[in-house]
């Protein structure tokens, strides 16, 4: 009788498990580029190109950013008065001020590196949490 309880158990640990999978499969958000797609409005007129997608939100570029920021820490960020630069592994995340709030701008980071390079500089380095100068001895002098 004992193992036909576990059995039971089991089975039933096991239904909840896929459940959660299918959820989590169908309705989450794994990368920063499915969050904007998810929680702000779609701008196709503030496309650049086929690049850059726009969304817009009616918050501040700061706002935008600690939402996105807190949910998906970025490899790299960059912040000045033009905007909020956030770089990951394959995408960046601009997100510029608009009278009435910002435009989100999602790219691979194969566009979006040269397209910001003379903003960024160096600030964006290749590789998660990596900056372009080495870390061997006498790094950063």
């Amino acid at each position: 009788m004992t193992y036909r309880r576990w059995l039971v158990v089991g089975v039933a640990f096991a239904v909840i498990g896929a459940v959660v999978a299918a959820f989590a499969i169908f309705y989450g958000n794994f990368s920063p580029r499915g969050y904007v797609e998810d929680r702000y409005s779609r701008a196709t007129s503030r496309d650049l190109g086929s690049d850059a997608v726009a969304y817009t939100s009616n918050r501040t570029p700061s706002q935008v950013s600690k939402e996105i920021t807190d949910a998906w820490q970025p490899a790299d960020q960059y912040v000045d008065g033009s905007g909020v630069y956030l770089r990951y592994d394959d995408d960046s995340v601009v997100i510029l001020p608009l009278a009435a709030g910002s435009v989100i701008l999602l790219e691979r980071m194969t566009t979006a590196y040269p397209r910001y390079h003379s903003r960024v500089g160096s600030h964006w380095g290749w590789g998660r949490g990596s900056t372009v100068r080495g870390g061997g001895p006498g790094s950063g002098k």
